[in-house]
């Protein structure tokens, strides 16, 4: 399979809200209350990223996959919005990928590109938050590299409790 990485665009904000949104529904299914997830909208979140993008962070890599020309991954990194952390240490802010690509190689493409870049940016450290509950996600990030630092936060949605881990991983 030849999954091509690129910088997003405005002209992906559609896609790259699809895949959120389809991905979150797939992903929590189950962890987060499923009214939640149900009212998620794509033209919402698409007009998010919109605005983001047109407003511009230098400070936030967003990237898709693409595979035959269709995008079908989406991942984004930082500095680490971690309270103590150093300027050295980036955060994974976000990765997803179609559901029907999950385990075909695009979620590994999306992270190396973003580890890499992180590293060619500087960055000698990277961190994510990931729900406790989210095993799939979970054993991804342990092959990728990254390990619990043992450090949790609570997270409520709806008024349900889906707590989060963090990982961490050294890219230099």
């Amino acid at each position: 399979m030849d999954v091509r990485v690129r910088d997003m665009t405005l002209d992906d904000c559609e896609a790259v809200a699809a895949i959120r949104v389809r991905g979150w529904q797939f992903a929590y299914a189950g962890l987060m209350p499923q009214s939640y997830l149900d009212a998620m909208s794509v033209a919402e979140d698409a007009a998010r990223r919109r605005d983001f993008l047109t407003k511009g962070d230098s400070h936030v890599t967003n990237v898709v996959a693409e595979l035959d020309g269709e995008v079908v991954g989406w991942g984004c990194f930082g500095p680490s919005r971690d309270e103590g952390q150093t300027a050295a240490v980036s955060e994974l802010y976000a990765i997803y990928v179609l559901p029907d690509r999950v385990s075909t190689g695009v979620g590994r493409a999306l992270m190396d590109e973003l580890t890499g870049r992180a590293s060619a940016d500087g960055f000698e450290r990277m961190l994510l938050w990931v729900l406790k509950e989210n095993d799939r996600a979970r054993r991804f990030y342990g092959k990728a590299g990254f390990a619990p630092d043992g450090a949790e936060e609570p997270f409520e949605v709806d008024g349900v409790a889906v707590p989060e881990v963090r990982y961490a991983r050294q890219l230099q």
